[in-house]
């Protein structure tokens, strides 16, 4: 029913503290290519379903991840307090919308739009990891662009940038983590994975 392919994805998934691609699994795992992984995934994915598994196959930040099913949250998370969700307060939000929805944006551009300065709030969603240093402006002084990170993707739980909710505001610029498949965009909310 399992069949070798699908439990060695199934162990490399398993042990993987981030998403993998379908590349990066056949390397590890020693298939010719990420053709036949996918396969292998549909069919996990598929049995887990099936089975009524606690857990589930999602593709999220441009790679797969097993992650505990929505309604099995409560109790996990009574084993994972050292891993609490990232929480963000309102300023912290509204300056990663914008750098999700703008970027690469100047620092400059976003204290225009928030009308407040965002020194302290881009140093501490930079310490999280939701936010990085992805460049420099040809602008004068040569100042620094930010953008989201995979990191970002994964707490929100998306595969790519095109699943923002209202993506038509995204910055035309923006060429990251291509999403395969459509999905329904859902509001940002800041739970993070257990």
């Amino acid at each position: 029913m399992w069949g070798e392919g699908v439990r060695r994805v199934e162990a490399a998934l398993f042990v993987a503290r981030q998403p993998l691609t379908p590349r990066k699994i056949a390397q590890i795992c020693g298939f010719e290519s990420a053709a036949e992984v996918r396969g292998y995934l549909r069919r996990l994915g598929k049995l887990y379903d099936e089975v009524g598994a606690a857990f589930c196959l999602v593709e999220v930040a441009g790679g797969f991840q097993l992650r505990t099913r929505p309604e099995f949250y409560p109790w996990v998370a009574r084993l994972a307090r050292d891993q609490r969700p990232i929480r963000l307060s309102p300023p912290a939000m509204e300056t990663l919308a914008i750098i999700a929805y703008r970027q690469p944006v100047l620092r400059a551009e976003i204290e225009s739009i928030r009308g407040v300065q965002c020194g302290e709030i881009l140093r501490q969603l930079m310490d999280r990891g939701l936010v990085k240093i992805v460049g420099r402006s040809e602008e004068l002084g040569r100042p620094y662009l930010y953008g989201t990170t995979d990191t970002f993707l994964e707490v929100f739980g998306l595969r790519g940038l095109d699943e923002l909710p209202h993506a038509e505001y995204r910055n035309s610029a923006v060429r990251r983590s291509p999403s395969s498949g459509t999905s329904e965009n859902a509001p940002l909310t800041g739970e993070g994975r257990i």
